[in-house]
């Protein structure tokens, strides 16, 4: 670690101020999510010696209300068997795997080992174990590491393990090339086949990388989702980017309740990749965070002694909708411990075409929710302006159902050529429609008040205060409700 004080490396230019990221150097994917007596648990994966991807660590951060964060030592370093790549962690309460003599629950870590083969020179991906007995300030790796591996699958990485109560088992979801590969397991240790799932299901544009699958409940049904990250290929606009696919799960198998070729995007931004949800939360919501970027210009984004944040934690759940089930998600309820002063704007407001509502902020953190009531075929934009030049241009089609967020003149841009873009979803909810805004130093996060959509983008202003300015373009829009709120920082 460098000897700069906590006040000097929080207030970097373009650090974010109330989303994790390391102190120092270079970190990608979350990793490890876990809640055990009093923590929420987020470890990653980290490169202590640079700020681009190199040989990767297990980074480790704590909370105890998933805002305030505490990056503590590093916790998993690279072995005999290779580098530390993405996994999970969970609470062993009952002892399976035998690591903790004294009765009490401990943490167990499953990871990936990446290394090459000396001999044949082949990449090789294997799955391995390590334990902590003191809440994850210290791990000791398995001595019978690996624990599973697959000499003819290079791709085969990224375990995410969980509890199954009703078979009585642990489950092991791996990334598999182009497929999810299943297995389960008595103790963690020993791992059995049970089936695969995704050949020409869904997107196959990239690599498939760092699954999750859980159970959520709607309408009194239990429904099982499958998140799938995307890796980055040449022939895509997007880069990077994760999928999701909805279910049912009888602890060997996942089957897909839709059509083979239906794509559900989790982020229509892109800067929201390789998420995965923590595991043995206590309050029984499902809370994902992902990494806020996108490995086609991850390495080259204008940060200085660090790179990468993450996104805002948020909730997941489902919705019905005539199409079938679809995940929602909204930032955590304990973010609202960040709201400043702001101001509230309770009686509707009348634009009629060409007219304007404008809020200036004296700061470039806030939170803006607002909900309109329009004409069918109206369009209306909200400018976001950084500084003189620079602006961010959020606008809904309301007779298309369409909404945009161009960041094309939001400020740097240069380090490459996919970072300027305009960022597009359909969003069906007609003439009624409203928006929630969390705005950091150097991205947004735009949600739909009932949570079906969500898009997460990068930013790099020069400038360090915001105006809003709303506009009707054509049609009328009426502005029902109108609040904005300055966000603390969670480094102060």
């Amino acid at each position: 670690m460098t000897n700069q004080t906590e006040k000097e490396v929080y207030t970097e230019k373009f650090r974010p101020q109330f989303h994790f990221s390391p102190r120092e150097k270079w970190m990608n994917d979350p990793n490890g999510m876990v809640y055990f007596e009093g923590e929420y648990h987020l470890f990653f994966q980290y490169h202590p010696d640079g700020n681009t991807w190199g040989s990767m660590h297990w980074g480790h951060a704590v909370s105890k209300d998933l805002v305030h964060w505490e990056e503590l030592p590093i916790a998993l370093y690279p072995d005999e068997l290779g580098t530390i790549f993405s996994g999970s962690a969970v609470v062993d309460w009952h002892n399976t795997s035998g690591f903790f003599k004294d009765g009490k629950p401990g943490l167990v870590a499953i990871y990936t080992n990446h290394d090459t083969d000396p001999i044949s020179g082949d990449v090789r991906q294997r799955q391995s174990v390590a334990y902590s007995v003191d809440k994850g300030r210290s791990w000791s790796k398995y001595e019978g590491n690996p624990v599973l591996e697959n000499a003819s699958e290079p791709d085969y990485r990224d375990p995410k393990v969980f509890w199954h109560g009703e078979s009585g088992q642990w489950v092991m979801v791996l990334a598999t090339g182009q497929s999810i590969t299943i297995y389960h397991s008595p103790d963690l240790l020993q791992w059995t086949y049970a089936s695969t799932f995704g050949h020409e299901e869904g997107s196959h544009a990239g690599v498939w990388e760092c699954p999750d699958l859980f159970p959520l409940e709607c309408d009194g049904k239990e429904r099982w989702v499958m998140l799938v990250s995307i890796g980055d290929h040449p022939d895509t606009i997007e880069g990077s980017r994760t999928q999701y696919f909805i279910g049912d799960f009888d602890g060997k198998t996942f089957i897909n309740e839709n059509p083979a070729d239906l794509i559900l995007w989790l982020d229509h931004g892109r800067d929201n990749y390789a998420g995965v949800s923590w595991s043995d939360l206590q309050d029984e919501r499902r809370i994902y965070i992902g990494w806020m970027s996108n490995w086609r210009y991850a390495n080259e984004v204008p940060t200085d002694g660090w790179r990468s944040a993450m996104t805002l934690p948020r909730e997941l759940g489902l919705k019905k909708e005539d199409s079938g089930y679809r995940l929602v998600q909204h930032p955590v309820r304990e973010l609202d411990v960040l709201s400043g002063a702001g101001k509230e704007k309770m009686t509707p407001y009348s634009l009629h075409e060409g007219e304007t509502y404008q809020e200036r902020m004296q700061t470039n953190l806030a939170h803006l929710h607002f909900e309109t009531e329009a004409d069918t075929n109206s369009v209306w934009a909200l400018t976001i302006r950084h500084g003189r030049e620079e602006v961010s241009l959020f606008t809904c089609r309301v007779g298309e159902g369409t909404i945009t967020l161009d960041r094309r003149r939001s400020g740097i841009h240069a380090f490459s050529a996919s970072f300027p873009a305009v960022q597009s979803a359909e969003y069906a909810e007609g003439e009624r429609g409203g928006f929630h805004l969390y705005i950091d130093t150097s991205s947004i996060e735009v949600f739909s008040t009932g949570g079906e959509l969500a898009m997460t983008s990068l930013i790099f202003p020069e400038g360090e205060s915001i105006d809003f300015e709303f506009k009707t373009l054509t049609g009328n829009v009426v502005l029902k409700e109108w609040k904005v709120s300055q966000l603390r920082s969670i480094w102060s």
